[in-house]
């Protein structure tokens, strides 16, 4: 498979979003959808096998959440095949990632782009999100697509730090989550819409969960 045109429409979306990749950063986020495609014909990674579709479903869709990162320990729960984890830790080299799933065969994938890209900055941990007690909490916990909001808190919330936030990725505006979790003592939330090169017509948001300071 020809990479120029995948680096190419790599670099032309993080633009649009805002973000000057470096040459060496686009080359990696390249061979990791590459292998992603590899390894989808021989394993079931992600429904989502076209390259360039990968670029903005992937890729893209991950470094949205750029800006929202707070500190330096993160957690990626429920990475999956390594979304959003992966392109954050290339692109921000001196935050510390930890990514978490369940899954043992997309476990191994997430290693072996750790190893064939040198990434001293991310590691990976084959558990439940609910199972993981941790010795010291998390700046900023990620979770994309996992669970409702309301779930999410039950299965993560522990894992936020005083004054951390976990940051829910969602599709359309979720109102009826957030009613759902009104009632959940501890924690405010504030929601942003996001926009994906590529994904236009798919609404994207992201809530930030705050614990609340105790009085």
């Amino acid at each position: 498979m020809t990479t120029e045109p995948l680096a190419a429409s790599i670099a032309v979306g993080a633009e649009a979003l805002g973000q000057d990749l470096s040459s060496a950063e686009i080359g990696q986020l390249t061979t990791l959808l590459s292998e992603l495609q590899r390894w989808g014909e021989r394993v079931n990674l992600t429904a989502i096998r076209e390259p360039h579709k990968m670029v903005s479903a992937h890729v893209l869709d991950s470094l949205s959440i750029r800006p929202f990162i707070e500190g330096r320990r993160v957690i990626d729960v429920g990475t999956g095949a390594g979304f959003p984890g992966l392109p954050l830790a290339i692109v921000e080299p001196k935050i510390e990632f930890e990514l978490l799933d369940s899954n043992g065969k997309k476990i191994s994938f997430v290693n072996h782009i750790i190893g064939q890209l040198g990434l001293s900055n991310a590691k990976t941990l084959k558990a439940r999100a609910q199972d993981y007690a941790p010795g010291k909490r998390f700046d900023t916990v990620i979770a994309r697509a996992l669970a409702s909001t309301a779930k999410l808190l039950q299965m993560a919330g522990h894992l936020v730090r005083e004054d951390g936030v976990l940051l829910a990725l969602k599709g359309k505006h979720p109102a009826a989550e957030l009613a759902a979790i009104d009632h959940i003592p501890g924690w405010d939330y504030s929601v942003t819409e996001l926009t994906v090169p590529g994904l236009e017509s798919h609404a994207r948001h992201v809530i930030q969960l705050r614990k609340r300071a105790a009085a």
